[in-house]
């Protein structure tokens, strides 16, 4: 029996059969208020391999840097509606608003800099937690998972997505700093589950951008002992094929699907189907 990182006995996860039919989907929120740490790189690896196993996806871009956007070559500023547009536009319908990509079963609705001004609108808005999931209700029929790429904070956008999200997945860089702001966000998390969203899990945390040094080691230890067995037996590799997949905009998992962290990141999507967090 293989052993991942920390030692742990794990069964090799299968790859997944097709499906028979699609939807309803996982609504996952990408989500970690230290920038940098690869929620948008995870977000759009997981859903590119996922998407090789036949699994409908879409990717919800809620950060004002459209990173996700742009990494899977969609021009935001060139479409007439992005995620702004849905969540302050009720007569909007959602449908016109996901821009297909050049991916099969691979979808996002897109995020500009208009986003950056939600923040403030969303004050005043009625039920201003729940606006997310009221735009995303149409869609959760025709995909199997819906990854919402959450910006670097803890404002009302995040609780947005926490509202909206079944789970929550955080990804953690393998470094000391990363680890302080956990915390906070597992409050954050805490607070809409007791407060607004009761079936809202922690489905795991990623660790991200490991090297073999001691550093990466003993804070792959840290996390171990905070989260125990939420920690993802896959751990993504630092590597330099994420950035070029990224100007290649294409998950790794299609830009390089031999390269070692196109792998991981299959292992990961193998690891969600067979945990049952996605069909």
């Amino acid at each position: 029996m293989p052993t991942d990182m920390l030692g742990r006995d794990y069964e090799t996860f299968p790859a997944p059969g097709p499906l028979r039919q699609h939807g309803p989907a996982r609504v996952i929120a990408m989500c970690n208020q230290k920038g940098g740490v690869g929620k948008t790189t995870s977000s759009i690896n997981i859903a590119g391999a996922l998407s090789q196993y036949g699994r409908r996806c879409l990717i919800v871009d809620f950060d004002p840097q459209g990173a996700a956007t742009v990494g899977l070559g969609i021009n935001a500023n060139a479409v007439d509606n992005t995620i702004y547009t849905a969540l302050f536009n009720p007569r909007i319908d959602v449908h016109d608003v996901v821009q297909h990509t050049d991916f099969e079963n691979l979808d996002i609705i897109p995020a500009n800099i208009d986003l950056s001004a939600a923040e403030v609108q969303l004050v005043t808005e009625v039920g201003r937690e729940q606006v997310l999931a009221s735009v995303l209700r149409p869609l959760k029929d025709e995909y199997d998972v819906i990854i919402v790429d959450c910006q670097p904070s803890l404002g009302l956008l995040t609780v947005n997505a926490l509202t909206a999200a079944d789970g929550v997945i955080i990804p953690v860089a393998a470094e000391f700093f990363a680890l302080r702001g956990v915390a906070l966000l597992m409050q954050s998390i805490e607070k809409v589950q007791t407060r607004i969203n009761p079936r809202l899990e922690v489905y795991g945390v990623l660790v991200t951008m490991f090297t073999k040094t001691l550093h990466c080691e003993e804070v792959m230890q840290r996390i171990h002992e905070a989260f125990q067995d939420k920690v993802f037996h896959t751990v993504i590799s630092r590597s330099i094929k994420l950035p070029d997949s990224t100007v290649a905009a294409a998950p790794i998992t299609i830009f390089a699907p031999n390269h070692k962290t196109a792998k991981e990141y299959r292992e990961v999507a193998r690891e969600l189907v067979a945990n049952g967090i996605v069909a």
